[in-house]
């Protein structure tokens, strides 16, 4: 399934979106292979078209694999619904996902400085320069599980001293690659979740992160995706937890539109508040003390013609 042809990535990088290319994305797709046993659930937060997605859980076995995006173009997100099993046409600043309940995160994240009027920028926690891959890499890894695998592709420039300290201090396993198209100047990194106490030797945290500061800085080139993966591939862990929350927090007026049609408002019940003025009602199991017909009289529930049975006639009004 091809991507993009590259002069149409080129002219949709003018609007910011940086599309994989395929030859990366095929590159990228062999490190990755699927738990032995168990349902997989993978997540890629800035889906794009979602053939990246579409096509990663097609490599992990697509009856095994559930696939879950956001994307903030709506035509785009459109796309994405016909690929992919749950798509949010929203930004991911203005959703609401469980914690860890993903065991792959597929972060291609839009590219550029953030703004101080992005929905987002009041949630950035950091001291480097703030850039939109800082902040979807923030907001997005608690929804990966520890032991859940990350694909990261973002311009090499990106790897800051913070943004290196980030990685490292939350994944094992790392290893960065050029993307086979030099157009956005992409590498791809891959790490395993870990948590903080389970890290290697600080000697090897050191390494790996003076390598990754080399690579941002343009001191180093990392090397080009292998053609055919020559070590142990990343494994994909079953879902481990239930997705409980996966929904857009606002919602624009198509959308609203939309879930109106599909919810049908209270027209389902409408029979069951409304319909009940032609049936008779069910006499009390009791006879009503003088207590309860003043209350039954002030709530309305007695009105009408009401005759007693001495033959008076009265209209009551609850």
């Amino acid at each position: 399934m091809a991507l993009m042809f590259p002069r149409l990535a080129r002219n949709f990088a003018r609007n910011g979106y940086y599309p994989t290319d395929e030859i990366t994305l095929e590159r990228t797709l062999q490190a990755l292979a699927p738990s032995p046993t168990g349902k997989m659930r993978i997540f890629d937060p800035c889906a794009g078209e979602g053939v990246a997605l579409a096509e990663t859980a097609h490599a992990l076995g697509r009856d095994r694999v559930e696939t879950y995006a956001v994307e903030y173009d709506q035509e785009r997100a459109n796309h994405c619904k016909k690929l992919l099993d749950r798509v949010l046409h929203s930004d991911l600043m203005d959703t609401m996902i469980s914690r860890q309940a993903f065991g792959l995160l597929w972060l291609n994240p839009p590219y550029g400085d953030l703004v101080a009027d992005h929905a987002g920028a009041s949630q950035y926690q950091g001291n480097g320069r703030r850039r939109l891959e800082k902040m979807f890499y923030q907001r997005a890894l608690p929804l990966l599980q520890y032991g859940g695998v990350m694909v990261l592709i973002v311009p090499h420039y990106v790897l800051d001293d913070e943004l290196c300290g980030w990685l490292c201090n939350h994944f094992t396993e790392l290893r960065i690659y050029n993307a086979a198209d030099p157009t956005f100047k992409q590498v791809v990194i891959y790490g395993v979740r870990i948590r903080r106490q389970d890290l290697a030797r600080p000697q090897e945290v050191k390494y790996v992160r003076a390598r990754l500061q080399a690579i941002g800085a343009g001191t180093l080139s990392a090397e080009a995706l292998p053609t055919s993966w020559p070590w142990e591939p990343y494994r994909v862990l079953p879902t481990s937890t239930e997705l409980e929350h996966f929904y857009r927090i606002s919602l624009e007026p198509e959308q609203l539109s939309d879930e109106v049609k599909r919810l049908r408002g209270m027209w389902p019940d409408f029979t069951l508040h409304f319909g009940q003025s032609g049936a008779q009602p069910r006499p009390p199991v009791r006879e009503l003390s003088r207590w309860h017909l003043a209350l039954a009289l002030a709530a309305g529930a007695i009105s009408g013609v009401v005759t007693s049975k001495t033959g008076r006639v009265l209209a009551l009004k609850g």
